[in-house]
């Protein structure tokens, strides 16, 4: 695990907000829309069943906990929950928190028109509750 690296367009594109217990949970660049990924932190991983199952557990419960926390946290209409890694092959989870009002109601969220970046206080403020959000999470218990 020490030789982890998220893919670089990941980094480009998002923020690091914490480590759980197998994934690097990041927030990407578009403030219009709660979007989060989960990156398990194993090397040359591409497709979920190159997890072990204990792992695959582990990344579905991570998802699943994360996208409780961001609905009951933020409000939404529906969470989407998704894998492609069509464009970054690392293995990562987007989970994204929509509304009926957001711009890209009812498609998805990709290629719907520009991000629009967050600036640094409110940045800040996004990492902030997400973190107060995820912190209250008992890992011990189940989803």
């Amino acid at each position: 695990m020490s030789n982890f690296e998220p893919d670089a367009r990941l980094v480009e594109d998002s923020y690091p907000v914490t480590e759980l217990p197998l994934c690097q949970l990041r927030l990407m660049n578009d403030a219009r829309f709660p979007w989060l990924l989960l990156v398990p932190r194993r090397t040359a991983v591409s497709e979920v069943f190159e997890l072990d199952e204990a792992e695959q557990r582990q990344l579905w419960r991570e998802a699943t906990l994360v996208g409780r926390a961001l609905k009951e946290g933020f409000g939404g209409d529906k969470l989407n929950i998704a894998t492609l890694g069509n464009m970054v092959p690392q293995l990562h989870l987007h989970v994204i928190l929509r509304r009926r009002d957001d711009a890209a109601w009812p498609g998805p969220v990709w290629g719907h028109g520009e991000a629009e970046a967050y600036d640094l206080d409110a940045l800040a403020a996004m990492r902030d509750r997400l973190l107060a959000q995820v912190e209250g999470i008992d890992w011990s218990r189940e989803a």
